[in-house]
């Protein structure tokens, strides 16, 4: 039973406010133990509670709930990587594909979880290392995605793609995304991408805006390793994008190698759930 519950957020917006309140009285009320992040402390009466760094929740707490949206939930993704912690979502966002718990219905999802009926759901990360002359000048993970893109130009980018050391093809565009089945449904379904079942072992390749409409994009198995090489000449045209964060200038000749990390993240769901409603839900399918 999670006893010890960590709240995280990004944005002090007032319905984030209103949100973390409701939950900070419903756990109160619960006489579960209430940890708080910085940024969360910041938007309520803290008084009384622990307060840590967000990468630290993990030492403290049995369960994180992230208030917001996805892009909460990643950051919470990254905070908890290395601890065995799970991870639980109340949506304030526009999609919600990570964060399900809506903002209106806390307490009735949150009774059913507390009583330990609920669904466990483990996904996978993706690891990047940027190589520069042989030597690994960066490295970092995602959730999502891995993306090489454009940067600064009005013209294309000249990628080379390599899968197990295999040669895939050479092609300009605007870039590509390598995703993870959760980010399925992130960059790489706006780049027309297909939708992955979150459970698949499969990593994802998506060119952005490729200058040949034969290049689509590849499902490939989720042990294969990936290499995408900037064969651009010109400076100043790449930059290597983590879940959506913009993290590193790349230069001509730098090597991007992507493969599954070996740590993974633990999502909880309400005890109903289902990807297929969700999806059905966000996408607006069969309306």
């Amino acid at each position: 039973m999670f006893k010890k519950i960590g709240l995280i957020t990004t944005a002090g917006v007032e319905a984030i406010k209103t949100t973390l309140n409701e939950l900070v009285d419903y756990l109160y009320s619960c006489e579960r133990q209430i940890i708080l992040d910085k940024c969360s402390a910041k938007l309520i009466n803290s008084d009384g509670y622990k307060i840590f760094d967000a990468n630290e929740l993990g030492n403290h707490c049995d369960l994180v709930i992230a208030v917001g949206g996805d892009g909460t939930m990643l950051k919470a993704t990254h905070a908890l990587c290395n601890f065995n912690v799970p991870l639980l979502g109340v949506n304030l966002g526009h999609v919600g594909f990570l964060a399900d718990i809506p903002a209106d219905n806390i307490s009735k999802n949150m009774d059913e979880i507390l009583n330990n009926n609920y669904v466990e759901d483990i996904r996978f990360l993706l690891n990047a290392q940027v190589f520069r002359n042989n030597k690994c000048i960066y490295e970092d993970y995602a959730l999502n995605d891995i993306v090489i893109q454009k940067w600064n130009i009005a013209h294309l980018l000249e990628l080379e793609t390599y899968i197990n050391g295999s040669f895939v093809h050479k092609n300009r565009s605007d870039g590509i995304i390598v995703s993870s089945p959760t980010g399925s449904t992130a960059y790489a379904l706006a780049g027309g991408g297909p939708v992955v079942q979150p459970s698949l072992d499969a990593l994802l390749l998506v060119p952005i805006c490729p200058h040949s409409l034969t290049n689509r994009p590849i499902v490939v198995d989720g042990k294969s390793s990936i290499e995408v090489v900037v064969t651009t000449r010109e400076i100043d045209n790449a930059r290597l994008a983590i879940d959506g964060e913009v993290r590193l200038e790349l230069a001509s000749d730098d090597s991007i190698k992507v493969h599954k990390k070996d740590k993974s993240i633990k999502l909880i769901h309400p005890p109903k759930h289902d990807q297929f409603h969700i999806l059905r839900e966000k996408l607006n399918w069969s309306t």
